[in-house]
């Protein structure tokens, strides 16, 4: 009995040691994509190296036991990735721009991962040029909160 004494102690002395991880007490009860709760806002400001009042749009998702972290801001997509090959903004642009080498965003959507181009009036997608993560984000716009 007495050998189990020491490594009990040990991990007594971690736990008190150790800050619970973020994601320990926040994502059993995190779902989906939702606001960022105040008490992150902090540590996302930190995170992204942005003002404090500029994490007000922030919102936050699981990703197992870490929390992930993205702030809305012009032209940055929080939502999952449009990875379709067939836009009906796209197809309604080619229409009247049959042979543009370049479909404008209002067009496709900001989620798309595609550049657009038209090719005898039918939208068609060219290279990717986003990453997307297994769960259909966008990699370059979340990042995780410690």
């Amino acid at each position: 009995m007495r050998s189990g004494l020491p490594a009990a102690l040990a991990t007594a002395f971690l736990a008190l040691a150790a800050p619970p991880a973020v994601g320990a007490a926040l994502c059993p009860g995190l779902a989906k994509v939702s606001p960022a709760p105040p008490e992150l806002q902090t540590k996302i400001a930190e995170t992204f190296e942005i003002p404090l009042d500029a994490t007000h749009g922030a919102v936050v998702r699981c990703v197992g036991p870490k929390v992930m972290a993205c702030v809305v801001g012009a032209n940055l997509n929080c939502g999952r990735a449009d990875t379709r090959r067939s836009l009906p903004g796209a197809t309604a642009w080619c229409r009247s721009n049959p042979n543009s080498d370049f479909i404008p965003m209002y067009a496709t959507g900001h989620a798309t991962i595609f550049n657009w181009r038209c090719v005898d009036g039918k939208a068609a997608p060219g290279k990717t040029v986003v990453t997307v993560d297994r769960h259909g984000f966008f990699t370059e716009s979340w990042r995780e909160i410690r």
